[in-house]
């Protein structure tokens, strides 16, 4: 299943027997990245400062002085179960006066990422490969007109005696179709190398 990440920053906010939560919610590229945002919607005097974060396989989470399991998890299920990736959730808690036992916790701080996560505007995640090719210069407005359909970007164009070589970059699930789109088109003259 492809994963998204999510447009911009979002938050949501939600009231359980006078606590106040407060999800913000952006999305990372790494660990650092996440680390600077969780800094950055970090409230000194909040009671609780919750947070997860996952970026493909790695992935954290903090309790902040709840108890164990009642925070940091529940927000990166909430992360995993909207179908995100490379997104990090800081839930902030005020504590109204009245527990909510740990049920009542898993349920307000996974229930408002999950929230915030829902309704925020998503950006797929595509996965990029990169593709070096060789074409005889003959052939080259055939490359070229198979370039936008495959969503290819041009790395680099080198010439030599014989042609010119492209370093394409274009999403993975579109190389097999670009590939079968130029042996077509130039009679199978273009040459792909794999190593990139």
């Amino acid at each position: 299943m492809p994963l998204d990440t999510l447009a911009g920053p979002v938050d949501h906010t939600l009231e359980v027997k006078h606590s106040r939560f407060i999800a913000h919610a952006a999305p990372v590229d790494d660990a650092d990245a996440a680390a600077a945002f969780m800094q950055r919607v970090h409230v000194a005097d909040a009671t609780h400062n919750c947070w997860a974060w996952r970026i493909g396989d790695a992935y954290r989470s903090s309790d902040d002085g709840e108890p164990a399991g009642t925070a940091g998890r529940p927000i990166l299920a909430a992360i995993d179960g909207q179908g995100f990736d490379r997104v990090a959730v800081v839930v902030v808690r005020w504590y109204g006066g009245i527990k909510l036992g740990a049920g009542g916790l898993v349920r307000a701080y996974g229930g408002c990422a999950a929230e915030c996560l829902r309704t925020a505007p998503r950006l797929p995640l595509v996965e990029m490969a990169t593709v070096a090719l060789h074409a005889p210069f003959d052939a080259l407005g055939s490359v070229h007109a198979a370039l936008p359909a495959a969503l290819a970007i041009k790395r680099d164009e080198t010439f030599d005696a014989s042609g010119v070589r492209l370093l394409l970059e274009l999403p993975a699930d579109r190389v097999d179709d670009l590939k079968t789109r130029l042996r077509d088109a130039t009679r199978d003259r273009v040459r792909f190398d794999d190593n990139g």
